[in-house]
């Protein structure tokens, strides 16, 4: 799969182009579904480790708890991904994985977990403008959810979607240099998911996460993120949208094992 993103990368250009109108397709989703847009609370907690080991490997480590409704009401998700890194140089890499996605009771399985087994492959890259930055990935996920029979029961089988998500973050240093430990900056992020394969039919825009905030240096390598985040989704049901107002605070933990 990484070499099929790497041979697709100048048609990347187009579908970046495209992805970056996510705020505006999501305004406009929104002015025309507000009578079927249910407006949520949730509060989303992550932990990131990307480790490198040699100049070409590393590995990648995240895992994330997400409340349900009112902020603090019951569990949505919890999410654990694992990767392998190849380094093409500083500034760019490849990574890819699994995920394991639990997804606690919800409407239509009140009384029972749903898991979901994904394989991912990203591409990551870095830009720096003077003392700006911007960092970006194209990932590709396989989604396999366990099929649903009833409120307390799950039925044989998977459903099966592949997904693509552009993610692009700006930050923006408010002090003289961000990397020194408690130096602050202001962070813009935007990540649009897009849904294909044979069982999507009215719902191929999955969502927008436009996330607004502040990264607090700790020391030399974490760094937490917190801040505001509007997940706006349209539902598989296709006339149906959500809206998450939410509280992300993620912990970032780089490291670096090369010998100096």
């Amino acid at each position: 799969m990484i070499k099929t993103l790497l041979q697709n990368l100048p048609r990347m250009n187009q579908v970046r182009l495209a992805l970056l109108s996510g705020p505006a397709i999501m305004l406009s989703l929104t002015a025309g579904a507000q009578k079927n847009t249910a407006h949520q609370q949730q509060v989303w907690l992550g932990y990131f480790n990307q480790t490198r080991l040699t100049n070409k490997l590393g590995f990648w480590l995240d895992a994330h708890l997400r409340t349900k409704e009112d902020f603090f009401t019951d569990l949505s998700q919890a999410i654990g991904r694992v990767g392998v890194t190849y380094y093409i140089n500083d500034a760019t890499k490849l990574t890819a994985g699994y995920a394991f996605v639990n997804h606690f009771p919800a409407d239509n399985h009140r009384n029972i977990s749903q898991p979901e087994h994904r394989a991912w492959q990203q591409v990551q890259w870095h830009t720096k403008y003077g003392n700006k930055r911007m960092m970006q990935w194209i990932r590709l996920e396989e989604r396999n959810r366990r099929k649903i029979l009833n409120d307390s029961t799950l039925a044989d089988g998977y459903s099966f979607n592949y997904r693509i998500r552009y993610n692009l973050m700006y930050e923006i240093p408010l002090t003289k240099n961000a990397s020194l430990p408690n130096s602050t900056s202001f962070i813009i992020n935007d990540e649009v998911h897009i849904n294909f394969g044979k069982q999507v039919v009215y719902n191929s825009f999955d969502q927008n996460r436009f996330f607004v905030g502040f990264k607090y240096q700790v020391n030399k390598t974490d760094n937490l993120q917190f801040g505001y985040m509007n997940l706006f989704q349209q539902l598989p049901a296709g006339n149906n949208y959500r809206s998450l107002h939410t509280g992300r605070v993620f912990y970032f933990h780089n490291l670096d094992l090369r010998k100096k």
